[in-house]
């Protein structure tokens, strides 16, 4: 593996460096040709640093006077913090300094200023959030997008989001012709609403995937489907509720299991299975969140995350990097773009 370079949004987050550093310190121990850019305060960076060491030729700090805050307005961000560490870190990939951006902060203010700075591929009018999702199945995971970069998306968005969703799950997952999936309120071809009915007779005429249908929520989870696609607003909806159900469960079976003194001898003597059972929910496994669809690959932790998260979200990007996925997307988006000319010229 060549070496790939990663600039990382330190000050992003709830928690900031406090979460950010110790996850870079884990990433390159784990990757030996990994080097990262953390942007952010130096002073901060350097306190966290401080007691820990690491590769100065590895892992490199890049000062940025200013931070997105996690309620700002992303149109304000754009305008005003022309020197956070957010934009910084974007503009490392602008400049060809980095291959992949990594941030937990503002998910409006990233998008905006991804956007922004990189611009979409050609051909795509509008990136989307995409990101993995548990099955039933142990050793396999659903891709879905978009989780909420776009609220009101047409039929040919949602059309672009599903051949960039099947060109990723080919690419990271290294599944053979993806089956993607329209997110429905029911299987059968009479049900849904406008958008969804046309999205369905576009995809259905597009060559180059593997369109299976429609899927509904509760089959999101059963491993049938590779890819997902919905509009941003349904999928950031399906993705909170994930999320929430993840929480829920783990809380009702930690009561279940403390209740009395009875209760607690069982949970001692099923904790390994239970350790088990929460790892395969637990929304941190899945965290990092892909930006696809621009001249880059941005990726977008949850602003909650802890240190493993963070980390993974890092190596989403690096996967990404290393997978070549914004090439394969141009790629096949062109391919897609003249095959619809070409029918139509007929």
């Amino acid at each position: 593996m060549s070496e790939t370079t990663i600039a990382i949004d330190a000050m992003g987050g709830d928690h900031g460096p406090s979460v950010t550093v110790p996850a870079a310190l884990e990433i390159l121990a784990k990757f030996p040709k990994i080097r990262l850019i953390l942007v952010g305060d130096s002073v901060a960076l350097e306190r966290q640093l401080s007691s820990r060491q690491y590769d100065s030729a590895r892992l490199v700090l890049l000062h940025a006077s200013q931070q997105v805050e996690m309620d700002e307005l992303p149109s304000q961000a754009l305008r005003t913090k022309k020197d956070s560490s957010m934009r910084v870190a974007i503009n490392q990939l602008k400049e060809g300094k980095a291959q992949a951006c990594v941030s937990a902060g503002n998910t409006g203010a990233l998008m905006a200023t991804a956007r922004f700075v990189l611009k979409t591929l050609p051909g795509v009018d509008r990136p989307a959030i995409i990101s993995t999702f548990p099955t039933m199945s142990p050793d396999k995971n659903v891709r879905m997008l978009d989780l909420g970069a776009n609220v009101d998306s047409n039929a040919e968005n949602l059309v672009q989001f599903a051949v960039m969703g099947s060109v990723l799950a080919s690419a990271v997952d290294n599944i053979e012709n993806p089956k993607v999936y329209l997110l429905n309120i029911g299987e059968e071809e009479i049900k849904g609403n406008d958008l969804v009915k046309q999205t369905a007779y576009l995809l259905t005429n597009t060559k180059c995937l593997n369109f299976a249908g429609y899927i509904e929520g509760d089959a999101i989870h059963t491993g049938e489907a590779d890819v997902v696609v919905c509009d941003g607003f349904v999928g950031n909806v399906a993705l909170k509720t994930t999320e929430g159900v993840a929480r829920f469960i783990g809380l009702l079976m930690k009561e279940a299991f403390m209740r009395n003194i009875f209760t607690r001898l069982i949970g001692i003597m099923v904790k390994p299975v239970l350790k088990s059972f929460i790892r395969r929910i637990d929304p941190g496994r899945y965290n990092g969140a892909t930006f696809i669809g621009l001249n880059g690959t941005v990726v977008k932790s949850h602003g909650g995350a802890n240190i493993q998260a963070f980390a993974r979200a890092i190596e989403e990007a690096v996967i990404g990097v290393q997978k070549n996925v914004p090439e394969r997307i141009r790629n096949q988006v062109e391919q897609t773009l003249k095959s619809s000319l070409s029918s139509e010229g007929h």
